[in-house]
């Protein structure tokens, strides 16, 4: 038998009783043999002859140096052993051995716990992703009570002073463009949505962009800035700081199309310095009737020249007018012509209307009104929004839901509170059809608007299909007739050129979604895949290109019929597959071309989330504070996903 020396290990120093072994963990290694004073005796396994150790009863140190020693090979097992036994005692056994004084310290142990120490730059970072994320003011670090919450929480933290905050977040934003900036620059096609804002006497630029990652096919989106806009809002001016973002991000080159509404600024800015009008420009100058043959020089000023600003420089992409915007327009503009096609119509609906209105007016002006609408009905009574069409149905809406739920005593007896008239059987029926003949306009803008599932091949099959439904409609209704008419001919007059579009045509079609399901009209289908040859052999001409430098003849003149027919067959195909899913286009070979059509968004609805945000911000308190510095906390609450 060998004597091991007694050191005690406190990693080990638990209480045992006599009667057990106090390691019943190593029983793969010894045998308990029992006691003698202080002292356990545990036989080894490992040992040929009947070796047995003699180790304190608080401590295996001498177990573990036999093996050690004499077992050698054994001392990675049962070193993992130990340790795998000694972490289960953490977890499992420590909480049921505390002391009842141990116990009643328990919050102490919480709070210091609690208290653990973070780095200053940790406690900076969290500060500023706060001020970020909350749109709070910088001098939120200033505040007392905020002083308090972060020193309690973590004594050794000092709070960051309000300038310091903003150069924070100035950091922080420059480091954000960047990554953006890195991001843009692995994608082929990107579009982009904008649009003006004023607040508090000062106007703004909001611009958002979109892409579609090639490889998930998933739509992504940024903000790139809610620049301060200074003077006239002119068409030279509007175009010149577009192009200077597009340029900072450098996606000048790869904008398919920008979305706007259909300001006149708007309109002018891209008719003047888009593609078309470049491409019209250099259609005159090819044309030699316009070219002047005479050897007639004129002598000018240099400087004059040079210090003129033509706006020649500026670079815009193609104009896509916002489709909700035009069909706000059909809804108001176009849908107020239907009293003047029918007298009965007019007289139904200003009476209707006006008792709506009557009721509306009430309730925005007393909060007693509410309150018996709020007793009687147990709803509110929505107010229609003049700058938001839709809020007129869901009004509408409202009053119907209201008449539906309560029954017509509700109605009733608010006109009788409010001394309105009440509104008649005819007028009731009238607001029904009301509701359901704007239905499908209310869908189809919900659908266009938005910013995650919707592309711009979606455009032309929503405003079909819409067309579709208001046909149906004509057919079953009875009041709303030249509502329904005037909504058909203001869709025909903003949409038409739209679905007379190769191009956007060409986008629907190449939505596996889609293809030529959504259309009926022959021409159209034929001008969209007419389209899509075209520009698919000019995409596998310029692969070839960039891959050669040369070509001899026989390729020279059989590459043509070899591209028309490859990119034949490869249409076929897609439009034979009976897949409807967006992996479609992963084994397709106009994948390419898709991305290209379907990068842009039908709507702006993105750039006006982004004034949405920016009215939580640039508030009148905040209106002293640099625009940057508020341009910057916005793009960091709106990009998380490139934030360091």
């Amino acid at each position: 038998m060998e004597t091991e020396d007694n050191t005690v290990n406190h990693e080990n120093d638990v209480e045992k009783t006599e009667d057990v072994c106090p390691w019943p963990y190593l029983e793969e290694f010894f045998v308990y043999r029992g006691r003698k004073g202080d002292s356990v005796q545990m036989q080894c396994k490992l040992c040929l002859t009947s070796t047995v150790i003699s180790a304190y009863k608080t401590s295996a140190s001498n177990l573990k140096k036999h093996i050690e020693r004499k077992h050698p090979s054994k001392t990675e097992q049962y070193n993992i052993t130990v340790a795998s036994t000694s972490r289960q005692r953490k977890t499992t056994a420590t909480p049921n051995k505390l002391s009842a004084n141990t116990q009643a310290k328990l919050p102490d142990l919480m709070l210091r716990a609690a208290n653990k120490h973070v780095p200053q730059a940790t406690v900076d970072k969290l500060v500023i992703n706060f001020i970020c994320e909350g749109l709070q003011p910088f001098a939120v670090v200033e505040q007392p009570s905020f002083k308090e919450l972060v020193t309690t929480l973590q004594p050794q933290a000092k709070v960051i002073s309000r300038p310091t905050v903003r150069a924070r977040i100035c950091e922080a934003a420059d480091h954000m463009k960047m990554t953006l900036v890195a991001a843009l620059d692995k994608v082929k096609f990107v579009a982009t949505t904008t649009d003006c804002w004023s607040a508090h006497q000062k106007s703004y630029l909001g611009v958002t962009c979109h892409w579609i990652e090639e490889a998930s096919l998933e739509r992504r989106s940024a903000a790139l800035a809610c620049k301060r806009l200074r003077g006239s809002h002119t068409f030279d001016m509007l175009a010149g700081a577009l192009d200077d973002i597009h340029c900072q991000y450098k996606i000048r080159g790869k904008v398919v199309r920008t979305t706007t509404d259909s300001g006149s600024n708007f309109v002018k800015a891209f008719h003047m310095f888009g593609a078309q009008n470049d491409a019209d420009e250099a259609e005159d100058e090819a044309d030699p009737e316009t070219t002047d043959l005479t050897d007639h020089r004129d002598y000018h000023e240099a400087s004059a020249i040079l210090d003129e600003d033509s706006g020649l420089e500026y670079q815009l992409l193609p104009h896509q007018r916002c489709a909700c915007h035009l069909l706000n327009l059909v809804a108001t503009t176009d849908a107020a012509l239907a009293e003047s096609m029918n007298e009965t119509y007019k007289r139904l609906s200003r009476a209707t209307f006006a008792k709506c209105q009557a009721i509306w007016n009430k309730t925005g002006r007393s909060h007693l009104a509410n309150e018996v609408v709020e007793d009687k009905c147990e709803l509110q009574i929505i107010r229609p929004n003049a700058t938001r069409w839709n809020s007129t149905y869901l009004a509408i809406e409202r009053i119907i839901r209201i008449i539906d739920e309560k029954g017509e005593d509700a109605i009733r007896s608010i006109c009788e509170e409010f001394k309105v008239k009440m509104l008649s059987p005819a007028e009731v029926a009238f607001l029904r059809e009301y509701c359901t003949t704007m239905k499908p306009l209310v869908k189809a803008s919900n659908i266009l608007q938005s910013e995650s599932t919707s592309f711009m091949g979606w455009l032309l099959p929503v405003i079909q299909q819409l067309l579709s439904k208001l046909s149906r409609l004509e057919t079953s209704s009875k009041t709303c007739v030249p509502l329904i008419r005037a909504l058909q001919n203001g869709l025909q007059k903003r949409f038409g050129a739209m679905m007379e579009d190769p191009e956007l045509a060409a986008a629907a079609v190449l939505l596996p979604k889609f293809k030529t399901s959504w259309t009926d009209r022959a021409d159209v289908t034929e001008a969209a895949l007419t389209y899509i040859k075209q520009h698919l052999e000019t995409t596998e001409h310029e692969s070839e290109d960039q891959q050669r430098e040369s070509s001899d003849e026989d390729e020279f003149f059989s590459r043509p019929v070899s591209r028309r027919l490859q990119s034949a067959v490869e249409l076929d195909g897609y439009l034979a597959c009976a897949t409807d899913t967006m992996e479609l286009l992963h084994s397709s070979a106009i994948k390419n071309l898709s991305l290209k059509l379907n990068t842009a968004l039908p709507a702006s609805a993105a750039c006006e989330r982004l004034f949405s945000y920016a009215g939580l911000l640039f508030t009148a308190k905040r209106s002293w504070i640099a625009s940057v510095d508020l341009e910057n906390q916005l793009v960091l609450k709106l990009n998380k996903r490139f934030r360091k």
